[in-house]
């Protein structure tokens, strides 16, 4: 079977955000965990994210990674390849999006692509080059704060140029506003001047439409999930995608719910914050942790009074700067993390084990440790919650009904949505 897109992700949650706007756009998506072994049914699929964990680990882990990703999505004939990083473009200064990006494009053997990191509904916007969280720049909205990935520069031609030996281009907004022919003459003329990576302005859905029809024929593209949702009208343009009824369609729910919470992000913290004012919540500290397992005993403990008392129930490190960087500097930074992706992990491996079926996980590294703990290979994405995290399922063994769980990046959601995710999957689940 011939898959219509094959995509490679940096991170858990940033797989799960991709696949989301591909179902919402119209194609049947399963998202993996790491590359799939070679007996993966493609049955009724049009598209397959592969999940990796390679946004912070060393460039030149990464760029082996998602060459093996590539070399699956190559053997199962995918159409285009996305190679999909965060809205906010974040990674450390030596990579991993340009070193990533050349070993595809080298692969691949093409001579450009594009960088779309945009997401306008959740306020990712890029003019001039310049990455804008809302009306913030990068470097001045929370983002320079982030502990693994801190991002102190908007201009991403600046930042990708320092992660690349290869020439950087930009696609402005005047180009993209003259329509698709406009903006694919423009990228012509710098493939002719030898400008292999363009970033692209984008400021509204149009742009994105502009820059799908523009690039749907490109070997690879890459970017956020802004485009990914954009993409699949221009594949059924080409014949290469058919409609479907109600892609997205899971199985009815089951268990009891939790919800576990990693980020540090500003976003969740107000998430957290908005949840504790209804429900339960306790909160892991990496200080404790590191001291002997009685905090994760208490933190189960507390989990399982809850939880019978019918959930749902956070369990959550999600804390401010100041305590972040109190932890990382006693412990380091490694360590801290660490600690924190195990326990949690831990408790989603026990809890799920003890009856949990309904499961929020906020943070991608957060993601990343409990989906791993899960032992989960594969998710089927369902309907959206938010713009970005979608509902999935996932088969557990020895269990009759899969695991529903939705994976959200950090800084992803409204307010309200650690309660209010459990009412959309009811709803949605349930065909109401």
């Amino acid at each position: 079977m011939t898959l219509v897109l094959g995509a490679i992700a940096d991170d858990f949650t940033g797989a799960t955000d991709l696949a989301n706007n591909l179902v919402r756009a119209g194609m049947r998506c399963v998202q993996t965990i790491g590359v799939p072994s070679s007996d993966f049914a493609l049955d009724n699929v049009d598209a397959v994210v592969i999940a990796l964990k390679s946004r912070s680990i060393p460039a030149t882990q990464a760029v082996s990674d998602s060459l093996a990703a590539l070399a699956w999505l190559e053997e199962h004939n995918a159409r285009q390849i996305f190679f999909k990083y965060c809205s906010t473009f974040d990674s450390t200064e030596a990579g991993n999006i340009g070193p990533v990006a050349d070993a595809l494009l080298e692969q691949l053997g093409a001579s450009q692509t594009v960088m779309v990191p945009a997401f306008p509904v959740n306020g990712r916007t890029v003019y001039q080059g310049h990455l804008f969280v809302g009306d913030r720049l990068l470097n001045e909205s929370g983002m320079q704060h982030h502990p693994l990935t801190p991002m102190t520069d908007a201009n991403l031609v600046r930042v990708l140029g320092r992660q690349t030996a290869h020439d950087v281009g930009l696609a402005a907004y005047p180009v993209l506003s003259g329509g698709t022919a406009s903006t694919r003459a423009h990228l012509d003329k710098l493939s002719a001047d030898g400008i292999r990576h363009v970033i692209c302005d984008t400021l509204d859905e149009d742009n994105l439409d502009v820059l799908a029809g523009a690039v749907v024929g490109y070997p690879l593209v890459t970017g956020g999930s802004g485009l990914g949702q954009a993409l699949p009208e221009h594949y059924r343009r080409k014949g290469w995608l058919t409609e479907v009824s109600d892609p997205g369609r899971l199985a009815p729910a089951s268990g009891s719910a939790l919800v576990l919470s990693g980020s540090c992000s500003s976003a969740t913290l107000g998430q957290v914050a908005n949840f504790l004012e209804r429900h339960p919540g306790m909160a892991l500290d990496p200080l404790l942790l590191a001291k002997d397992s009685a905090h994760l005993e208490n933190a189960l403990a507390f989990a399982r009074e809850h939880l019978t008392e019918g959930g749902p129930v956070l369990i959550y490190a999600s804390a401010d700067a100041g305590r972040v960087k109190a932890a990382q500097e006693e412990l380091g930074v490694e360590q801290a993390g660490e600690l924190v992706e195990k326990a949690l992990g831990e408790l989603a491996r026990t809890l799920v084990s003890e009856g949990v079926g309904r499961l929020v996980v906020a943070g991608g590294e957060s993601s990343g440790a409990v989906v791993s703990a899960l032992g989960i290979r594969q998710l089927r994405i369902g309907n959206q919650i938010d713009p970005g995290v979608p509902w999935t399922q996932a088969p557990l063994e020895g269990k009759d009904a899969p695991l529903s769980l939705a994976l959200k990046s950090g800084n992803f959601g409204s307010e309200d949505f650690f309660s209010r995710a459990f009412e959309v999957l009811e709803t949605r689940t349930k065909g109401k």
